[in-house]
């Protein structure tokens, strides 16, 4: 049963080696992805998935590692075969920074993914063991400014608000109801993973607790931190 899970953004720059001069600018950020990774330990999973968006599915093994040379210095994470992609690579990044970890395994979901195939891979995480937990990376819209990547976009904002309701309210029915065209319109790199988070937690009960901490987009994409507990 899902017992834990937190939700993280995963832009390189999150990574101070590779942000270098303007690492400062994203300490509130990453204070946020502490505190919502963290918690994850609490909760004595037997089971730690990291999900992220990437251009395919595809599931690695728990010492799978990623570089984050493709964005600058050759940062790496894992001491396995350099396979993950970039949401995966920051999540075992925050990961590797919260003490002894669990078992963990590694779930990238197509970015294009329809949503009851993110549900389905959502509910087998879900019964994976006795008490799973789950580290969902994943971006909201990259249309929210004029320097953002897609350029500014009216509906940014209020898409991004939707996002920001769900997670702070614990809300799997309404992340299962994210729309893909809506999403790619948006620049929304998230969906998919957030679907897979509302499929995991979709036919329990409702999150015990749960919270937003961090909603901004300091460069133009709407990043996310939110843990939730049962």
């Amino acid at each position: 049963m899902l017992v834990a899970a937190a939700v993280c953004p995963h832009p390189p720059l999150l990574v101070p080696q590779v942000a270098g001069a303007a690492a400062p600018e994203l300490d509130d950020l990453r204070a946020a992805c502490s505190a919502a990774a963290g918690p994850l330990l609490d909760a004595r999973p037997d089971v730690l998935a990291v999900v992220g968006g990437a251009e395919t599915t595809a599931s690695f093994p728990g010492n799978a590692a990623g570089t984050l040379r493709p964005w600058g210095p050759d940062v790496r994470v894992g001491p396995g075969d350099l396979v993950l992609p970039l949401s995966l690579t920051i999540g075992r990044w925050l990961l590797e920074g919260t003490g002894v970890l669990p078992v963990l395994r590694f779930e990238a979901v197509s970015f294009d993914a329809p949503p009851d195939e993110c549900a389905a891979l959502g509910r087998r995480l879900a019964t994976a063991a006795p008490r799973v937990a789950l580290l969902v990376m994943g971006d909201g819209s990259a249309r929210r400014t004029e320097k953002a990547p897609g350029y500014i976009h009216p509906g940014a904002v209020p898409y991004d608000e939707t996002l920001a309701g769900a997670l702070a309210s614990g809300d799997a029915g309404r992340l299962l109801g994210l729309d893909p065209d809506e999403a790619r319109e948006q620049w929304a790199a998230g969906r998919a993973a957030f679907q897979v988070l509302g499929g995991a937690a979709e036919g329990g009960p409702p999150p015990a607790a749960s919270e937003l901490l961090y909603d901004d987009a300091p460069y133009g994409v709407g990043y996310f931190a939110a843990r939730w507990s049962w």
